[in-house]
Order: structure tokens, then C-alpha cells, then sequence
């Protein structure tokens, strides 16, 4: 029996993959690269933000340590963060206070950190609804390592059979079906052509995902 629902909070709650393009953006522009929105966010959506910039560090032969530059990026992403909220995914804050109403138990299990969420999470006024928020911050092996959902697991003290992960792209599914639970995928425009192959359900978006969810009890 599903008790307890674990959502990615970029791309999955959050529509916010373009302001992380536009940080990334001015960024990268300094050492004269460019990438375009959409090839940028099918490329990178999901993925860590230090992966992402040893990736780019590595591509373009930049004279920058990779630490620096996703340091960078993460600061201008909560500066922005707490002067302009991105807006929800679809259905997301009904979804969520649905659910939470209907007693399920809400954790948050994201790759992005803390000074990027807890704006957005208290701009929404969404923080009292998840019981437990796992960021980047708090872990040794961010996703698609499985150890920020087995962290979150691990703090509500729930098995993994009773739980399901929500995810919008591969690398956050990953992590959740090695961490031993149902994962439910829910891509958006920038990850609907990434592999799910792995995942158990696949939605259009988080009301379908939740109607079905309700038909489980």
C-alpha cells in the first residue's frame, strides 16, 4: 500500500529548467559559450549541477575548475530565486495539498540546494507539507545515485514498498528505482525524449498521475 510520495521538485513541481538555462546562460557567457534553450535542457534537465559543469568544463576546454563554475551558477539561481518565483507545474499545489489532505505522507528528494528550494517552497507557502526535504546539500551522492532517496527513506522511516517516487527525467528515475521504490515519470517538454524505459508508469502530467494513484487505494 502507497503511504508516502516522494517528488523531485525541478521540471517535476517546479517549471523552473528555463531559469536554470538562463543562470547557466549568463554564466557560460563570460567564456564566450551559447548553448540554445531547448538543446541545453533535453542535454542537461536532471542532471547535477557539477556534473553538468565538468561536462561543459571538459567539452570546451575552459580554464575554470568545475566547482567554481556550478558555484556560480547556483548562486545566481538563488538570488533569482528569491527576487522572481518560477512558476508551478501544472496541477502541482493542488496535487500536493490534495494529497496531503488525503493523508498521504509528502517528502522532497532534489538534486538543486537548499538556498535554491526554500525560497520557492516558502514563496508557495508549500514547506509544512513535506514531512521530509533531502536537497543536494545533504548528501554525499546526488542523484542518479540512490542515496537521497534512501536518505529521505531512511528519515520517515518508511520501506520502499509503501512509497512512490515522482520524477520528470531520467536521471532523478534512476535514482529512485535503485533506491527500491515504484517511480512514476512525469516528463516535461525538456525530458519527454529521455529514456524511461526502467520506470513502472508514465503520466502526461500530475493530475492524470494522481487519479490514478487515488484508483490504487
Amino acid at each position: 500500500m502507497i503511504t508516502t510520495l516522494l517528488f523531485d521538485f525541478d521540471g517535476t513541481l517546479v517549471d523552473s529548467e528555463a531559469v536554470h538555462f538562463h543562470c547557466w546562460d549568463l554564466v557560460l557567457a563570460e567564456y564566450g559559450v551559447r548553448y540554445d534553450e531547448l538543446t541545453f535542457c533535453q542535454r542537461y534537465a536532471g542532471r547535477p549541477t557539477l556534473a553538468s559543469a565538468e561536462d561543459m568544463v571538459l567539452e570546451h576546454g575552459l580554464q575554470v575548475n568545475p566547482l567554481a563554475l556550478a558555484a556560480k551558477k547556483n548562486k545566481l539561481f538563488a538570488e533569482r530565486a528569491q527576487n522572481t518565483l518560477p512558476p508551478l507545474m501544472a496541477y502541482a499545489e493542488t496535487i500536493l495539498r490534495q494529497a496531503h489532505q488525503a493523508g498521504f505522507t509528502l517528502a522532497l528528494v532534489t538534486g538543486s540546494t537548499r538556498d535554491e528550494v526554500e525560497p520557492i517552497l516558502q514563496g508557495y507557502q508549500l514547506s509544512s507539507l513535506f514531512s521530509c526535504i533531502v536537497c543536494k546539500d545533504d548528501v554525499h551522492h546526488p542523484k542518479p545515485h540512490p542515496e537521497p532517496y534512501l536518505m529521505a527513506l531512511e528519515k520517515l522511516s518508511v520501506p520502499a514498498a509503501q512509497g512512490i517516487a515522482i520524477e520528470d527525467t531520467h536521471t532523478g528515475s534512476r535514482s529512485a528505482k535503485d533506491a527500491g521504490l515504484v517511480v512514476a515519470a512525469v516528463p516535461n517538454c525538456h525530458s519527454q525524449v529521455q529514456d524511461f524505459s526502467h520506470v513502472d508508469r508514465r503520466f502526461d502530467d500530475l493530475q492524470q498521475f494522481y487519479l490514478w494513484l487515488l484508483q490504487q487505494k
